[in-house]
C-alpha cells in the first residue's frame, strides 16, 4: 500500500476512488507549518535560518500521516501543481524526515492539472522528485515576506501610532489605491463642446459630428464654451453639405484568451459582482470536485495559474464540439494558441478551462455560485477556439462648398457573430462605442441638415479601482501573483487602509498616512518598479538561475540600514515630514491667501499632525491652551473643546434651551450639550455609533444620543428600571445587573417593555444553573488532545470562546456565527490553552536527562511525556 497526500479532504475522498485499494490518500488541510508571528522566526544573521512550527491544528493530522507512512510502502506527494504545492510537500517531507518514518521508503511527486481520472492515472505513471527550485523560491518568498513585515511594523507603531501593519505587496497595493485618489483630487476639469447633427442624402437620417471647422480640424478642447458652440452652430444652419467620401472597411473582433486567475476574478468581478476571494472559494470547490451522476469529478483545470496554455486534446474537443453546436462557420480554420501578456507570467500551467466541455452548465446541476461561474468559464474558454466575428466599419465624410466646414458619420455593424455568439468580454468602464449601421449613400450626393445638437461636456477624472481594475493594473505592473490577489485585498480592507464605496477602493486617512510614511522613509520598497524587480528575482530562484540566500542577502543589506536610519527619527521629526508629504490634502488651500495651517481657534497656533493611540488627528501647536482638534483630511468637521469656531452646531434642545453640538476630538466624533462654564463643570456628551457617521447627525439624532441612557420602564419580575444604552461592545438593555445584547443600534431607541422583559428573563434563564455564564451561542466540538467541549459563549463585554477553563474573546473581525473549531483552537492556544501549555514544558525536559540522570523518578518521567520529541518532529 502506498500513501498518496493531498491538500483537501475533498481531492482526498476523490482521487482516492481513482486509485482504488492500493492506495491510501490523506489530506494535510493545506500548509502544516508556518513562521512563528514573533520576532525572530527569520535569522538573517545565521544565514537566513528559518523556524518553523506545527500549526496546532495540524499537529494531529501530521501524526496521521507518519503512522499511515511508517506502515506504507512508499510516499507519494500529490499536492497542488504550483509553488505553495511544492512548499507544502517539502513541509510534510521534512516533518515525516524529522519522525524517522520513512527509512528506506521511497518518496516521489506527482502533480496533476485536473482532478480527473485521466489526469490522476497519466501523474501517477510519471512521478518525479521534488523540484527544490520551487520549494527556494517559495522560502526566499515567504522570508522577505516576514522580514519587511516584522521589520517596518515595529517601525509604523512607534512613529505612527494608530497604523497596524505594513506587508511588502500589500503596502504596494495600497499605494496603488492613494496615488489613484491623488491624481483624481489634482485632477482639474475642463469645460468643452461638440456638435452634433442629424442629416440625410436621399436616404433615412443619420448621425453626423462636427469634426472641421473654419478650415481646421477641430481638437478636444476648440470649442471651449457656448459661445463658441453656438458660433459653429450658426455656421453649420449657414452651410449646404455634399457627400465627399464613403469608406468601407470589412474589421474582425477576435476573441479573447481563456481565464488565468487574475483574468477570471475580473471577469467575475465585472460580470457577476464576485470579490476576488469569493471567486477563489468557488473556483477551488469546482476544481476539487462535484458529485456527477454518483461519481466526484472535478469540472475545472487548476485555478492558480498565470498561463494561458490549453492542451491540444482539450483544444481538439472544443473544436469537435463548436463545429457540431454552431456549425463549420464558427470553427477557425488552424486552432487558437495565445500568449500571456501579463508581465513576469511564468505560463508553468495550464489556463483555468473546463475538464471537458461536453460538460454543458445547463447539463449539470450546479446551484448559486457554483453555477454562475462554471458557465462563465465555460463560455470563455469555447469563445476562445471559435471564429473571429466579422465587422463592417463605415465612415461618410460631409463637406461645405467652401470647404471650411466638415461633418463625419461612423458606423459599425456586425456581418458575422463568430465568438460572440457564445461571449462578449466585460467592460470596466463605459466606452463610446461606434454607431451602428449607416444608409447606403452616394458621393456627390448633396445632404439636408434636419437638426443641429450642441452638447457640453465636462472632463472627468480617472476613475476609482475595483477590485477588478486593481487585481488587472498589479498585473501588469508584475506586482505579486495570482494565488496572492484575493488575500492582498482582504488585508487592505481588514486593516481599514481602504474602504469600498459602489464597488470602489477608497482609501481611508489611516491608509494615506502609511503610504506617505513609507514613500517618505522607505521610497524605494514602495515602488511600483522595485517590487516588480524583486517578483522577477524570485522568478530566476524558481527557474535556477539565482541563489535564494543571495538574493536575500542583497535585500536585507540595504533594508535593514534603512530600517535602522528611521528609528533614529523623533516621532515630531516624522511628523513635519508627513505634514509635507500630505500637505495638499490635510492643509487644502482656502483660497483667500491665508496660511492653510493656520489654527482657526487662536491667534499663532499652526496645525500639525498629533498621534495617539486611537490613530493621526490634525491639532494646534498651542496645545494644551488651544485645545482645537479635527480629523486628518476633514477641515469641514472641526471641534474645540470649549466651544470655539469649527463646531456644528445641531440645534436648541428645547428642554434646556442649550446648544446641541456635533465635535470631533481626538478620540473621534461625539455630541455635547451646552458648554463648559467652568474648569470643574463638564458637559453632558455622548460618542457616536459606528453606524451613524457625522454626516448623517442632525439635532434629533443629537438629543436621542445625548439622552442615553433610555429607561425603557419598570420590570414587573423586581420593579426596578430597565435601560438601554451603548456599551463598548455594543447596544443593551440592563436591569438590576443582568444584561442583554440588542442586535444593533437603533433597537436602543424602539425596544419596548414587553420584549425587554421577554430578552431579561431569557438571559437569567440560560444563565441558570451555570453561575453567570449564559448558553453556548454555538458549539464548535472538542479540543483534540483533552476532549473539552468547546463553545462560543455571550458575555458582558462580548462574544468569547470556553474550553474548560480557558476563555478567549473574540476578535472583533470574527462574528460568533462564523468563527470556526480551528480559530477558535488558535484563540485557545494563545490564551494559554493546552497547546501552548505543552509547548512550554517542552524545554525543561531537553535538560532532564543532564541533570537528573541517576535519579529513577526522573527516568520515570521521561517516557510519560513526549512533549521533547514531538517538538522536534514539528520544528
Amino acid at each position: 500500500m502506498k500513501l498518496v497526500i493531498v491538500e483537501s479532504p475533498a481531492k482526498a475522498k476523490t482521487i482516492n476512488k481513482y486509485l482504488g485499494k492500493d492506495y491510501k490518500v490523506l489530506a494535510s488541510y493545506g500548509h502544516v507549518r508556518d513562521l512563528p508571528s514573533k520576532d525572530g522566526s527569520v535569522k538573517p544573521d545565521e544565514d537566513f535560518a528559518m523556524i518553523w512550527e506545527a500549526d496546532p491544528k495540524a499537529v494531529k493530522r501530521l501524526n496521521e500521516i507518519a503512522e499511515a507512512a511508517k506502515a506504507s510502502d512508499g510516499v507519494i506527494l500529490a499536492t497542488d501543481p504550483d509553488r505553495e504545492g511544492e512548499a507544502i510537500s517539502w513541509h510534510v517531507l521534512e516533518v515525516l524526515n524529522k519522525k524517522k518514518v520513512l527509512k528506506e521508503k521511497t518518496v516521489e511527486r506527482v502533480t496533476f492539472n485536473a482532478i480527473t481520472k485521466s489526469a490522476v492515472d497519466l501523474a501517477m505513471a510519471n512521478p518525479r522528485q521534488l523540484d527544490m527550485e520551487l520549494v527556494e523560491a517559495y522560502l526566499a518568498r515567504r522570508a522577505l515576506d516576514y522580514l519587511v513585515g516584522f521589520t517596518l511594523s515595529p517601525v509604523l507603531w512607534r512613529k505612527l501610532p494608530g497604523a497596524r501593519s505594513a506587508g511588502r505587496v500589500q503596502s504596494v497595493a495600497l499605494k496603488i489605491v492613494v496615488d489613484r485618489e491623488v491624481e483624481i483630487e489634482k485632477f482639474k476639469t475642463e469645460e468643452y463642446w461638440t456638435v452634433d447633427t442629424e442629416v440625410s442624402a436621399n436616404s433615412p437620417p443619420f448621425s453626423a459630428k462636427l469634426i472641421q471647422l473654419n478650415g481646421k480640424k477641430l481638437g478636444k478642447f476648440d470649442l471651449p464654451n457656448e459661445a463658441a458652440a453656438k458660433g459653429a452652430e450658426a455656421a453649420i444652419a449657414a452651410s449646404n453639405f455634399t457627400i465627399t467620401e464613403v469608406d468601407q472597411k470589412p474589421g474582425k473582433r477576435t476573441p479573447p484568451p481563456p481565464f488565468t486567475t487574475s483574468t477570471l476574478q475580473q471577469e467575475a468581478s465585472r460580470k457577476l459582482g464576485f470579490s476576488a476571494s469569493r471567486t477563489m472559494q468557488t473556483a477551488q470547490k469546482l476544481y476539487e470536485g462535484v458529485d456527477i451522476g454518483g461519481e466526484t469529478t472535478g469540472l475545472i483545470t487548476y485555478m492558480r495559474t498565470d498561463g494561458v496554455y490549453v492542451e491540444p486534446e482539450a483544444i481538439a474537443e472544443m473544436r469537435k464540439l463548436i463545429g457540431e453546436r454552431y456549425g463549420p462557420a464558427y470553427v477557425p480554420e488552424t486552432p487558437r494558441f495565445y500568449k500571456a501578456k501579463a508581465k513576469n507570467a511564468q505560463e508553468a500551467h495550464e489556463a483555468v478551462r473546463p475538464t471537458s466541455l461536453y460538460r454543458r452548465p445547463e447539463t449539470l446541476r450546479l446551484e448559486g455560485d457554483q453555477a454562475r461561474l462554471y458557465e462563465l468559464i465555460w463560455k470563455r474558454t469555447m469563445a476562445s477556439q471559435m471564429e473571429a466575428a466579422k465587422v463592417e466599419k463605415t465612415a461618410i465624410d460631409l463637406l461645405s462648398p467652401d470647404k471650411q466646414i466638415a461633418l463625419r458619420a461612423t458606423g459599425q455593424v456586425i456581418t458575422f457573430d463568430g465568438y460572440l455568439a457564445v461571449y462578449e468580454e466585460g467592460k470596466d468602464d463605459d466606452a463610446d462605442e461606434d454607431g451602428g449601421r449607416l444608409p447606403a449613400v452616394r458621393v456627390g450626393t448633396t445632404a439636408s441638415v434636419h437638426a443641429i445638437k450642441p452638447a457640453q461636456h465636462f472632463t472627468e477624472p480617472p476613475p476609482r479601482y475595483s477590485e477588478a481594475t486593481l487585481v488587472k493594473k498589479m498585473e501588469e505592473l508584475g506586482i505579486g501573483r495570482p494565488s496572492t490577489y484575493a488575500s492582498v485585498l482582504t488585508v487592505l480592507r481588514d486593516r481599514a487602509y481602504v474602504r469600498m464605496d459602489k464597488n470602489r477602493f477608497i482609501p481611508e486617512d489611516k491608509g494615506r498616512l502609511v503610504t506617505a510614511f513609507l514613500e517618505e522613509f522607505f521610497k524605494r520598497y514602495v515602488e511600483y518598479d522595485f517590487t516588480a524587480d524583486l517578483e522577477e528575482k524570485l522568478d530566476l530562484v524558481s527557474a535556477g538561475e539565482l541563489n535564494w540566500k543571495a538574493l536575500l542577502r542583497e535585500f536585507w543589506q540595504d533594508f535593514h540600514a534603512a530600517a535602522g536610519g528611521v528609528q533614529e527619527f523623533r516621532v515630531s521629526e516624522v511628523l513635519d515630514r508627513l505634514n509635507d508629504a500630505l500637505g495638499p490634502h490635510i492643509f487644502p488651500d482656502k483660497g483667500d491667501g491665508t496660511n492653510p495651517r493656520a489654527c482657526p481657534s487662536c491667534a499663532n497656533g499652526l496645525l500639525s499632525l498629533k498621534t495617539s493611540r486611537f490613530g493621526a488627528f490634525i491639532g494646534c501647536s498651542n496645545y494644551p491652551e488651544c485645545k482645537f482638534t479635527r480629523p486628518v483630511g476633514n477641515p469641514e468637521s472641526a471641534s474645540e473643546d470649549g466651544g470655539a469656531s469649527g463646531d456644528r452646531e445641531l440645534g436648541v434642545d428645547p428642554a434646556t434651551d442649550k446648544v446641541v453640538s456635533l465635535k470631533i476630538g481626538r478620540f473621534g466624533p461625539y455630541v455635547q450639550l451646552g458648554e463648559a462654564e467652568s474648569k470643574e463643570d463638564k458637559p453632558k456628551r455622548s460618542s457616536l455609533p459606528k453606524a451613524w457617521p457625522p454626516a448623517s447627525i442632525d439635532l434629533e439624532r443629537g438629543l436621542k444620543l445625548l439622552s442615553l441612557p433610555r429607561e425603557i420602564g419598570i420590570n414587573p419580575e423586581n420593579n426596578k428600571p430597565i435601560t438601554a444604552g451603548l456599551g463598548r461592545f455594543g447596544p443593551f438593555i440592563a436591569n438590576d445587573g443582568t444584561y442583554a445584547n440588542l442586535a444593533n443600534f437603533d433597537e436602543i431607541f424602539e425596544v419596548g417593555i414587553n420584549r425587554a422583559v421577554v430578552m431579561l428573563a431569557e438571559k437569567k434563564a440560560n444563565a441558570k444553573g451555570k453561575g453567570s455564564a449564559a448558553a453556548p451561542l454555538k458549539e464548535l466540538g472538542k479540543h483534540p488532545d483533552n476532549d473539552e467541549p468547546i463553545q462560543v459563549m455571550s458575555g458582558r463585554y462580548g462574544p468569547y470562546v470556553k474550553c474548560g477553563k480557558v476563555n478567549a474573546t473574540l476578535p472583533k473581525d470574527i462574528t460568533p456565527e462564523d468563527v470556526t473549531l480551528e480559530q477558535a483552537l488558535e484563540l485557545i492556544a494563545a490564551k494559554g490553552g493546552v497547546k501552548k501549555a505543552a509547548a512550554k514544558k517542552a524545554p525543561a525536559k531537553k535538560a532532564a536527562p543532564k541533570t537528573t540522570a541517576a535519579k529513577k523518578p526522573a527516568a520515570k518521567k521521561a517516557p510519560a511525556k513526549k512533549a521533547p520529541a514531538k517538538k522536534k518532529a514539528e520544528a
